[in-house]
């Protein structure tokens, strides 16, 4: 690709600022290999790398992504590797083939992730971790909710609900940074009343890729070693909650165990509603996601990002946009989620199929 000489350049200068309260903090990324963005520049192509469309939430989040990039003339190119480590670098090598300007990379694996990085640079392309932390590498922009405070919300609400009897604890897969970091704030609530011994941690497993199907095996052989007498369940997420509850329903002991979840899909409002499923966690992601491709076009354009954390990956204290979370119960479900326009309210009043969930 050639460009015609610009009639102005923008020279990103970039300096070291602490913040020790952590208020919004402006930085300038600087383009690799000697590389500078031209000031307005027009022909921006943004390469989307994502894990899945097996979920609700990733459906949503490719189709915001799509539609918000649409609507600003920014074409797009988006790649989904199925949960597949190997395919997922193999469409990062096409993304970068075809010319990409910036990465939005949400890994199947955050340590393989890094190799991914590592080529992009080297194509001098920058590089946005979406969702996921990408850990041990250089990548240049990290977006995500705050998943600790996912956790958190997620345990306190546990806690005050079981305060005492048997729990299954469900994180998410093992090389995923984010469900280290939704354990571990759910734990800062759970620990100190298992130290005290009023909960016993009869079950503590990682659900590979995330997988439903993976999540109600253990929850199935986890209710029959321990004669179904389960207090609680952590689980990481709405798939891997439907996927458990469909395990208690076939003891008829869904809607009497307390469970978490994460994303409010549709499947869990609905069961919030049916009395099945008490809570989830609510990441509005079309705000994610549109967040994720302006930070794209303004690293394109050597323009200022508003950060406001950092997050150590291993390497690096990489520069940050944390959102906010939100729990969702059947008291403010219709607010939320349905007056906002996330969820349609005929949509949600509806029984759901849980069988449907895990196919």
């Amino acid at each position: 690709m050639y460009l015609s000489i610009p009639d102005a350049f923008l020279v990103p200068i970039c300096y070291d600022k602490e913040d020790i309260f952590y208020i919004k903090e402006t930085v300038i990324l600087q383009q690799r290999n000697g590389n500078i963005y031209f000031a307005n520049r027009k022909d921006i192509v943004i390469g989307i790398s994502l894990p899945t469309q097996r979920e609700e939430r990733w459906v949503r989040d490719r189709d915001v992504m799509e539609g918000y990039s649409q609507g600003k003339g920014i074409p797009v190119n988006i790649k989904v590797s199925d949960t597949d480590l190997a395919q997922q670098a193999s469409q990062v090598d096409e993304l970068i083939l075809d010319g990409i300007d910036v990465l939005i990379l949400a890994p199947t694996d955050s340590d393989a992730a890094a190799d991914m990085v590592e080529k992009a640079h080297k194509a001098g392309i920058k590089v946005i971790s979406y969702d996921r932390l990408i850990k041990n590498s250089d990548i240049d922009l990290f977006i995500t909710f705050d998943s600790l405070r996912v956790g958190e919300l997620q345990g306190r609400f546990l806690i005050e609900n079981a305060p005492k009897g048997n729990y299954i604890i469900l994180s998410g897969d093992a090389d995923d940074n984010n469900a280290k970091l939704l354990k571990e704030g759910a734990m800062k609530y759970i620990n100190p009343l298992v130290n005290k011994g009023d909960i016993k941690i009869v079950t503590d497993q990682a659900v590979d890729n995330w997988d439903p199907k993976n999540a109600f095996i253990i929850v199935r052989d986890s209710l029959i070693a321990n004669n179904n007498k389960i207090d609680a369940i952590l689980a990481p997420n709405d798939a891997i909650a439907g996927a458990a509850i469909e395990a208690l329903s076939e003891k008829g002991l869904a809607g009497k165990v307390p469970i978490t979840g994460q994303d409010a899909e549709l499947a869990a409002a609905q069961r919030i509603v049916e009395g099945t499923q008490p809570i989830t966690v609510f990441k509005d992601t079309r705000q994610l996601g549109k967040a994720a491709i302006d930070a794209a076009i303004k690293i394109a354009n050597g323009e200022a990002i508003d950060i406001n954390n950092t997050v150590y990956n291993g390497k690096i204290n990489v520069p940050a946009i944390l959102m906010s979370p939100v729990i969702v119960n059947k008291y403010n479900l219709d607010k939320i989620l349905i007056d906002s326009g996330y969820l349609n309210k005929k949509d949600v009043y509806k029984k759901p199929n849980q069988t449907e969930q895990l196919l």
